[in-house]
Formats: C-alpha cells, sequence, structure tokens
C-alpha cells in the first residue's frame, strides 16, 4: 500500500503563488510516474503536470510557463510550484502515483483557491 500526503494548499490572490507538496510512503512500491491532477466544481478532473522516474516532466498545454513540477532526491516527494495564479486555477488538486505495477494511488486532495 501506499500513502500519499498533500500539502500546501491555501486561499491566495489573483497573480499569487502557491507551492503544493505530496510525499509518497509504503513499503515495496516502485514509483512510474507522480504528479498532479485537478477538479474544479462541476469539471472533470484534468491533468497538471507530472514527472516519470527518469525525471520526464508534462505538462497541461495551458499551464506551461506557470506551473513547474519538481521532486526530491529521494525521488519520493514531488513538489508543485504554480505562478501567476488565475481564478480559473481554483480547483482541488489530488496528487497520484503509478507504479510499475500499474496501480495507481491518489492523496485525499488540497484545495487551491485563487480569488480576491
Amino acid at each position: 500500500q501506499v500513502q500519499l500526503v498533500e500539502s500546501g494548499g491555501d486561499s491566495v490572490q489573483p497573480g499569487g503563488s502557491l507551492r503544493l507538496s505530496c510525499a509518497a510512503s509504503g513499503s515495496d512500491f516502485s514509483i512510474r510516474v507522480m504528479g498532479w491532477y485537478r477538479q474544479a466544481p462541476g469539471k472533470e478532473r484534468e491533468l497538471v503536470a507530472h514527472i516519470s522516474s527518469g525525471g520526464i516532466t508534462n505538462y497541461a498545454d495551458s499551464l506551461k510557463g506557470r506551473f513547474t513540477i519538481s521532486r526530491d532526491n529521494a525521488k519520493t516527494t514531488v513538489y508543485l510550484q504554480m505562478n501567476s495564479l488565475k481564478p480559473e486555477d481554483t480547483a482541488v488538486y489530488y496528487c497520484y502515483l503509478r507504479t510499475w505495477g500499474a496501480v495507481s494511488y491518489w492523496g485525499q486532495g488540497t484545495q487551491v483557491t485563487v480569488s480576491s
């Protein structure tokens, strides 16, 4: 089993920045991909960004240049740096992890609200 613990969600004004963190723990798992999805009210969950075990990153086209995904040296914690936040970035942000065994895990979600 893998546990994902997210932190960093908050309320900020437009133009502000936030950094989300997601720490993976558990036993006997190998990470293929870790990343973030988000879900706004009334909308489907969408990919934000992910990073592969080899360090390759992928972003939603609409977020390139504002959001940056990174990870720690142990490769078990991922970060999402979000800059120039807009009201449309308001959503619950979910961390996810996929193992090499094709098992996916999700965090509980962290709320990001961008409002003046």
